[in-house]
């Protein structure tokens, strides 16, 4: 299971917070909110929260193995 718990720390290091990406970036409502719950998001999405934050993708996301769905086979 992809996890973004390190997108929270990441943007409070970097002064961000949610309405700043909802209001200057553009980030939608919707999306923060799939962020929120772990739920799945674009490789768009997070390259743009790659570079708006100036960051790595491991500073957004990681994985936790067993926390998701089953694997189809």
């Amino acid at each position: 299971m992809i996890i973004y718990t390190p997108l929270w720390d990441t943007m409070k290091a970097r002064g961000f917070t949610t309405y700043t990406l909802r209001e200057k970036y553009g980030v939608s409502s919707s999306t923060i909110q799939r962020l929120r719950k772990n739920m799945s998001v674009s490789t768009n999405t997070l390259d743009d929260l790659c570079y708006l934050l100036d960051c790595e993708l491991s500073d957004i996301a990681c994985y936790v193995k067993g926390g998701g769905r089953a694997k189809k086979g």
